[in-house]
This record gives C-alpha cells, sequence and structure tokens, in this order.
C-alpha cells in the first residue's frame, strides 16, 4: 500500500505563517522526485514547489522566497514551510510523487502519478 497523507492546514492572517507535512507509507516504483500542488475553486491545480531525491529544488514564481520545500528521508516526510502568506495562497494543497525523466524532476502537474487528498489552506485578509 502507497499513501501520501498531507497535513498541517488550517486558517491563518495574511502576513501569517504554516507548515504543511506530507507523510509516505508503502512502496513506491519511484521516489525521485516529490512536489506541493494546490488548487483553488475552479482553477486549474498548479505545482507550488518540487524536490528532488537530492535536495534541488524548483519553486513556482508566486511563492519564491516565501515558501521552503524540504525532506526528511529518514522519516519518510515531506515539508513545506510557508511564510508570509497571502490571501492569493488559499486554496487545497496536495502532496505527490512523481519519477521525472532523465533524472530531472518537474513542476507540472502531469509529472506525478500518486496524489495525497489534500489539506486546506485559508489566508484572510
Amino acid at each position: 500500500q502507497v499513501r501520501l497523507v498531507e497535513s498541517g492546514g488550517g486558517s491563518v492572517q495574511a502576513g501569517g505563517s504554516l507548515r504543511l507535512s506530507c507523510a509516505a507509507s508503502g512502496i513506491l516504483r519511484s521516489r525521485d522526485c516529490m512536489g506541493w500542488f494546490r488548487q483553488a475553486p475552479e482553477k486549474e491545480r498548479e505545482g507550488v514547489a518540487i524536490i528532488d531525491r537530492f535536495g534541488q529544488t524548483e519553486y513556482a514564481d508566486s511563492v519564491k522566497g516565501r515558501f521552503t520545500i524540504s525532506q526528511d528521508s529518514a522519516k519518510n516526510t515531506l515539508y513545506l514551510q510557508m511564510n508570509s502568506l497571502k490571501p492569493e495562497d488559499t486554496a487545497s494543497y496536495y502532496c505527490a510523487a512523481g519519477q521525472g525523466s532523465g533524472g530531472a524532476c518537474y513542476i507540472g502537474r502531469n509529472w506525478y502519478n500518486f496524489w495525497g487528498q489534500g489539506t486546506q489552506v485559508t489566508v484572510s485578509s
């Protein structure tokens, strides 16, 4: 059984911080790439941040400098530290895992085939 389970979402005032966690269990065919994606109502799911197994990261322009993705391989856990939150960050946040291609990871949602259930983040003004 392979599971990705997000936690840490909630409601926060603009300018505040949240830390999301993604606990991975079971055996994945590939754990080369992991990432955080988000989806607001009536909008497409978009990549927020990704990380490869060596710790190389990539961020969406909209969150660069505010969010930090990290991983604890020993605990099979992925994190997203979100600082200086804005109302535009309000969305359901999803943890994902994928294979990438040619040793590289990509931030597009189609590159990921394992998904968590999502955790809601609401930022009020």
